[in-house]
């Protein structure tokens, strides 16, 4: 009787501190109508403010995230939400889809909305149920669409393949500010996801591409603070210098644990990424 006393004990002290550790939603202005939804169980995500409505870029992970997103959005507009873009399919920003209203219109790049249906890091898929269905995009592309808020306009893209086969660029052109999902992160090295058809050596092209179609000064991503386009191209020759340090491994006949040996663990990822990338396993 008392293990069980002290289980439930140690069960709500956790979740309480679970609670603690999660910081509140809040928006954190990047640019005029334009801000960083921080917070919340999930990614960081975004918002855009125009003439006659609001979009909304990915979702956070859970009811209370969204409905915390959903009130701050209150506090700055009371312009409806009317579209949600998902910049990729991973569930830290897509899961919340589900907590939005049903009149928003989900959009997202056409190999991200197959990506919604297809069993995850051996998680079975729950979007086709049909509770659920009505929260993935119902609007897709291929490689660019518009969207209109009244005169505002903000464009969204898709570059190629990089973290995944489905990432998306949502560009507001006014405020120059471009929401890149995982495209980009500051405090870990880039995470690939192979099992979704992701590639670092593509990656390195998509950004590139990026950069050279873009006019944007500002680059909101969904681990990190927003950075100007010297920490891209920071980004970007890193990622190509690790590639070289693995491929000239792999020519010295080097095996997947001598390659890994030869960087820090952190990097241990996203090195058997490029190592499988450039031997084809």
């Amino acid at each position: 009787m008392i293990g069980v006393v002290l289980l439930v004990i140690f069960t709500g002290a956790l979740l309480n501190a679970q609670e603690r550790e999660t910081p509140p939603v809040s928006l954190e202005m990047i640019a005029d109508g334009v801000y960083q939804v921080n917070g919340g169980q999930g990614s960081n995500s975004g918002v855009i403010v125009g003439e006659n409505g609001v979009l909304v870029i990915d979702a956070k992970m859970d009811e209370g995230s969204v409905k915390q997103t959903i009130e701050a959005i209150k506090n700055i507009t009371d312009k409806s939400i009317r579209y949600l873009v998902n910049t990729h399919s991973d569930g830290d920003h897509i899961m919340g889809n589900r907590y939005f209203p049903a009149s928003v219109t989900f959009i997202a790049q056409e190999n991200c909305r197959d990506d919604f249906f297809k069993e995850n890091f051996g998680r079975e898929s729950d979007w086709g149920e049909p509770e659920f269905y009505p929260f993935t995009p119902s609007l897709t592309f291929k490689k660019k669409m518009n969207v209109w808020l009244g005169k505002d306009k903000v464009e969204l893209y898709y570059f190629g393949v990089g973290h995944t086969t489905g990432d998306c660029v949502v560009y507001d052109p006014k405020e120059k500010v471009a929401f890149i999902g995982d495209q980009y992160f500051n405090t870990r090295p880039q995470l690939i996801h192979s099992n979704k058809g992701g590639n670092s050596f593509q990656h390195v092209l998509t950004l590139t591409k990026m950069l050279e179609t873009l006019d944007a000064d500002t680059f909101v991503s969904g681990h990190s603070d927003p950075v100007g386009r010297e920490a891209i191209y920071k980004h970007i020759q890193e990622m190509v210098e690790r590639q070289k340090k693995v491929k000239d491994l792999i020519e010295q006949s080097k095996t997947m644990e001598e390659v890994l040996a030869e960087f820090s663990e952190d990097e241990s990822r996203l090195v058997t990424s490029i190592y499988n990338e450039i031997t084809g396993q």
